[in-house]
């Protein structure tokens, strides 16, 4: 009896680990889809779509790079406006995988996607530690993006004109928090006081540093979920568990982690971190409708229930 219950549970966990290695993260993209208020939102990005991926990790073994391909054809096919990257193209500095992780953004390229990016933490080696230190592997993958096309970020921002030209909407984007780069207050001061925007980081850390009313709607990633959630839905992860109230695995953020008049949006990002596997955290595109708010600042929350 003993042996067949010992006998089941293993069968059990090696059916979780394929389907957590082999299934989920390459064959389940998540296209999470919500509507975003934005105080003064032009005409021409009302309704609008803006996708955000992140955190593709091209060079971890086992990368998920066809899931990344997936993720930015769909954006193209879904015909979105503008093209968010919050960071982590690469797991390992290696100017071979920099070269492959901007080639994925192809598509976008091609279709005259505005592409707008940050760089994560991998992006300059640091997988644990902070660091001031600028290896020449984020140098040189800030070099090919901007070669591709791609405007990169570090504490500045950027107008981008809506689909047929005129209206703009401004994208801050925030340095790295472990590169000792995350300065939210010098991007912001570079976006015209009252214009739209939308605020751009990797890790979710640079929020707290963002005044009220300044970020009606911020994008992060790097978390990856924690990349195996214990029960259906946001916030369930293990992460969120172990350091609860500290950290925002994906999803919404709560009231009490921002600015008043703030809203903090962490996607769950495609690919791994320190092991290949993902269960019931599925590979996230993040698909964003722009409406204009009704009034000056935004309410908190999302506009409408996010669906999958």
């Amino acid at each position: 009896m003993l042996t067949r219950v010992l006998a089941g549970l293993g069968l059990l966990v090696l059916l979780l680990v394929v389907y957590g290695v082999a299934i989920e993260p390459r064959l389940l993209l998540d296209d999470k889809s919500f509507e975003a208020e934005i105080p003064n939102l032009p005409g021409g990005w009302d309704g609008q779509t803006v996708a955000l991926v992140a955190d593709f990790q091209i060079g971890m073994w086992l990368d998920n790079e066809a899931m990344v391909a997936e993720a930015v054809e769909d954006a193209v096919e879904d015909e979105a406006a503008l093209l968010l990257v919050a960071g982590d193209f690469l797991y390992h500095p290696d100017s071979a995988k920099a070269d492959r992780a901007v080639a994925l953004l192809g598509p976008a390229f091609e279709a005259g996607v505005p592409v707008v990016a940050v760089l994560g933490n991998h992006d300059y080696s640091l997988m644990k530690t902070h660091s001031e230190e600028r290896p020449p592997i984020a140098e040189y993958l800030t070099r090919r993006l901007r070669e591709s096309g791609a405007t990169v970020l570090e504490n500045e921002a950027v107008g981008v004109p809506a689909p047929g030209g005129g209206d703009t909407l401004y994208v801050a984007g925030i340095g790295s928090v472990w590169a000792e780069a995350s300065d939210p207050q010098a991007a912001l001061a570079a976006v015209p006081e009252g214009a739209p925007r939308l605020v751009l980081m990797h890790n979710p850390e640079s929020y707290r540093g963002i005044g009220g009313g300044e970020a009606p709607l911020a994008l992060a990633a790097h978390t990856h979920g924690g990349q195996i959630r214990l029960l259906p839905g946001e916030q369930n992860s293990w992460l969120d568990i172990v350091r609860q109230g500290e950290v925002v695995a994906d999803g919404w953020a709560l009231d009490s982690l921002g600015a008043p008049s703030n809203r903090l949006y962490v996607n769950r990002g495609i690919g791994f971190s320190t092991v290949p596997v993902r269960i019931n955290c599925r590979p996230e595109l993040t698909l964003i409708t722009l409406r204009r708010s009704n009034g000056s600042t935004p309410t908190r929350g999302p506009s409408a229930t996010a669906d999958s």
